[in-house]
């Protein structure tokens, strides 16, 4: 057994005898009563509780002053990077005024090469829609009408894809695609455009003067 000192543990386990000794202490009151025990030889023996000291800090050391302790951290911090770009020039920041209000987004956006977002027109969107082929019905027993469910998931993909736009008014959706949502119209078509809303099919949005409908955007990959 190895000469240890300071704190140590000792361990000894017999299963043939369904012994087990374990001794905690100085190294030396250990090795006394490991003699006492007759366990010379058997068993191992190991330090705990010694002090740990940091390693791999670069640098960093530790002062105590009072009951404080500072870290200083005492290496060079180096030379600037070389990658840090150009200095900023603020004179190259070009300056723009205009009076408030008189900002044209559209010809922005035409500057861009951007098209501008037109509203879907009810009366073309009601061409479009009556030339479709018959969707195949929503699957999921969470579906009221898969019929009905399924046309209005084939409307919502020409709004938001064709147009880019992300809701109808229910007004709209009643006067485009009521024949084929179970001809619902009124409150009917709001209460089940709520219940569609409820399991997370559509969004609500809460316009000026109508609320208006939108897809989720799992429903109209077919995921939900």
């Amino acid at each position: 057994m190895a000469e240890l000192k300071g704190f140590v543990q000792y361990r000894f386990r017999s299963d043939e005898s369904d012994t087990e000794v374990l001794l905690r202490g100085d190294a030396v009151w250990v090795r006394n009563k490991v003699a006492e025990l007759g366990l010379e030889g058997v068993g191992w023996m190991m330090p705990i509780g010694q002090e740990a000291k940091a390693t791999n800090t670069s640098g960093i050391t530790t002062k105590t002053k009072g009951n404080v302790d500072i870290v200083i951290d005492d290496q060079p911090i180096g030379e600037k990077p070389l990658d840090m770009g150009p200095e900023p020039d603020p004179s190259r920041i070009p300056v723009v005024r205009r009076p408030i209000g008189e900002l044209d987004l559209n010809s922005e956006l035409r500057a861009l090469g951007l098209d501008n977002l037109t509203k879907p027109d009810p009366i073309e969107l009601m061409e479009i829609f009556s030339e479709l082929d018959e969707p195949l019905p929503v699957q999921g027993t969470m579906s009221i009408d898969p019929m009905a469910e399924a046309w209005l998931r084939e409307l919502m993909n020409i709004v938001v894809r064709d147009y880019g736009f992300t809701a109808l008014k229910t007004g709209d959706i009643e006067e485009i695609a009521s024949k084929k949502l179970g001809n619902r119209e009124g409150t009917t078509l709001e209460v089940w455009l709520e219940s569609l809303f409820s399991a997370g099919k559509l969004v609500k949005v809460h316009g000026g003067d109508a609320i208006g409908w939108g897809p989720s955007p799992r429903w109209l990959a077919g995921k939900v």
